[in-house]
């Protein structure tokens, strides 16, 4: 036992570790929102959505229902982010709301998979696209990708304000080049694409069939407004600047979404945009081209590396929140004493996301718990009626607009999904569910370690 002599050194030495810094900006916390959602899908997913609606105005609806679903959810995470403006985010809502088991499960799912195996995507990806400049073999866009994921793991490393002026300069450069996308496609392309309005239905064409399965390719391509919570404890002035964050950022991404979609129709006709692999760089050659699709490429490399680095930047905040709370490796807390970042769980983060690179198992993994992220993402939401009874006196500078229809629409509208996935594709969401019971065991073998001795 300590002696009283020892206390006062113990409480001095408790209050001089370096801790994180509040320098994230509106703009920066934004562009995390914004730059992590708009990443590949909406230059790919827009062909799959048209083959499953048929019409123009089909396509369009399920866009803006998927856009106001997110949105909605946004404005759940709102006030979670207002009222515990901690780093973690999500982790620590689920925490404070059901017990540390639910937001232990939901760190593990992160690390395990969903960003880790996110953030390789994110880098095969990115690889593949430089190899339409470069030509590489497969194992030399592996190596591109494991160095993407070096060279933004580094950045974030010496600070968040680095990481998060990065994070600035690609999502600006992202929108900049999509709205001249945009602009230009109206100004330079004249008159409606030569082909029929809408697409021959297939035999057994049920509406609200082919709307659920559409909602899921459109669900991918709004996913990633939750990681700007996880970076709430190095945002300034969180209580506001975050939620606005997550509001105006995703209302941002639907109206991008909706806005390159209607170019996309303007054009090519329905059948082209429902049949082509690319959607993205076949508008462009009609745009600007035959250099279009290089145009197309080079913008999906840059909203590559902005969903990359975004997603570099968020997730090891959650790994550190758990370690802080013994549910992790107890390193993994440690804020770098100069760049007063979470720099071991960065590097953690880092090296199993390259495991995953070369194991090529990282589609895998994202593809198996995806379902199990939308399992958080409702208990999240719902986490906002929770807190609401379990502590009512608690400061909520944000209250969620149209509350509790909102966030309910919310959670009904992930519900509906994760019943969808399970009919639709049930091996990916049992793989998900196993995946996830494993971390119980885990989640006890950390609770032992921190156990307080007899």
């Amino acid at each position: 036992m300590d002696s009283p002599a020892d206390a006062p050194a113990t409480t001095v030495a408790a209050s001089e570790a370096p801790q994180l810094l509040r320098v994230l900006g509106l703009w920066e916390a934004a562009s995390i929102v914004i730059g992590i959602m708009i990443g590949t899908a909406i230059f790919l997913v827009p062909a799959e959505i048209t083959r499953a609606m048929g019409t123009r105005n089909g396509a369009l609806a399920v866009w803006a229902v998927a856009g106001l679903l997110s949105l909605f959810g946004a404005l759940s995470f709102a006030e979670l982010a207002a009222m515990l403006p901690q780093a973690g985010g999500q982790y620590v809502y689920l925490r404070q709301a059901y017990g540390p088991l639910l937001g232990y499960l939901c760190g593990w799912s992160f690390f395990i998979a969903t960003q880790t195996g996110g953030i390789s995507v994110l880098a095969v990806g990115f690889a593949e696209y430089v190899n339409e400049f470069l030509p590489l073999t497969p194992w030399e866009q592996r190596a591109a990708a494991a160095l993407a994921i070096v060279v933004f793991t580094g950045i974030n490393y010496v600070g968040v304000r680095e990481g998060g002026a990065v994070q600035s300069i690609l999502t600006g450069l992202k929108i900049g080049a999509i709205v001249v996308v945009i602009l230009l496609g109206y100004a330079l392309v004249r008159g409606l694409p030569a082909g029929p309005a809408a697409l021959a239905a297939p035999p057994g064409h049920r509406f609200l069939a082919s709307f659920g399965v559409a909602m899921v390719a459109a669900f991918w391509a709004y996913e990633g407004w939750n990681v700007c919570t996880f970076a709430a404890g190095e945002v300034k002035r969180p209580e506001r600047n975050v939620p606005l964050a997550l509001i105006l950022g995703t209302l941002a991404v639907i109206v991008i979404y909706l806005a390159l979609n209607l170019v996309y129709y303007h054009v090519l006709p329905i059948d082209q945009v429902a049949r082509s692999p690319r959607v993205g760089a076949d508008a462009a050659v009609r745009i600007f081209g035959h250099t279009g699709s290089y145009l197309v490429t080079l913008l999906i490399i840059i909203s590559t590396l902005g969903s990359l680095n975004g997603s570099i930047l968020g997730a090891p905040r959650v790994y550190y929140a758990m370690a802080k709370d013994g549910l992790f490796f107890r390193w993994c807390a440690r804020v770098h004493p100069r760049f007063r970042t979470p720099h071991v769980a960065l590097v953690v983060q880092g090296v199993w996301a390259i495991v995953l690179v070369a194991a090529g198992t990282y589609e895998q993994l994202f593809t198996y718990v995806i379902f199990a992220a939308f399992v958080f993402y409702a208990l999240a939401a719902f986490a906002v009626v929770v807190l609401r009874r379990t502590m009512p006196d608690a400061p909520r500078p944000y209250r969620v607009f149209g509350y509790p229809y909102v966030p309910m629409v919310f959670v009904l509208g992930s519900v509906w999904f994760l019943a969808n996935t399970l009919m639709e594709e049930p091996r990916e969401a049992g793989f998900g569910t196993l995946m996830l019971a494993a971390g119980v065991p885990v989640y006890w073998f950390w609770r032992r370690r921190t156990a307080p001795r007899p």
